[in-house]
């Protein structure tokens, strides 16, 4: 089962990257400009990235993760953890892990915003329940889902798993809802 679930991973994330490829990407110091989204909800915005229309936040590209799903409520985010990510005791570092679900989470959060919306993070809280380490997954997702949307807070869960299914880490989050002010 994980061999197979691997590949359809892997393939997802390959057509994802192939669409960002296809678009005119920015340049270092380019995020998407306020205008070029103006008018759209969050999950088109979310949409627009996957689909490679606008690119993705810089972040991604420093810790080697990509969205690779969205809904409204839910989006999937896809990592491999590096070299370059492991911590003094041979692991994963916690932050990656932390970055990863906070990912999932907001963009889950993120795809309820109608047009003229915003959100920020006002807590998120972390349970690492299995160390990452060599000649683990090489990939893992982060599965972030609402949990509850009103007016103006939103919360939302999300796990990270490997292709076996395998429980790493698992998160929540509450976040504020306002008029966005651009």
């Amino acid at each position: 089962m994980s061999d197979s679930t691997l590949q359809d991973w892997l393939a997802a994330e390959e057509a994802v990257r192939q669409r960002q490829r296809a678009h005119a990407q920015p340049t270092f110091g380019e995020l998407v400009k306020p205008e070029e989204v103006a008018g759209l909800s969050g999950l088109q915005i979310m949409q627009g990235m996957v689909e490679g229309r606008f690119p993705a936040p810089p972040i991604s590209h420093t810790l080697d993760f990509i969205l690779v799903e969205v809904e409204e409520g839910r989006a999937v985010f896809q990592g491999e953890p590096l070299w370059h990510h492991y911590n003094p005791l041979g692991t994963v570092h916690g932050g990656w892990f932390a970055t990863l679900l906070d990912s999932a989470l907001g963009c889950a959060v993120h795809s309820t915003m109608k047009p003229g919306e915003s959100y920020t993070t006002l807590e998120i809280k972390l349970n690492l329940v299995r160390a990452l380490k060599d000649k683990q997954p090489q990939r893992v997702r982060a599965i972030g889902r609402v949990r509850h949307r009103g007016r103006q807070m939103a919360t939302a869960e999300a796990d990270l798993v490997g292709p076996d299914g395998k429980l790493y880490a698992h998160a929540s989050t509450s976040c504020l809802v306002f008029p966005a002010n651009f």
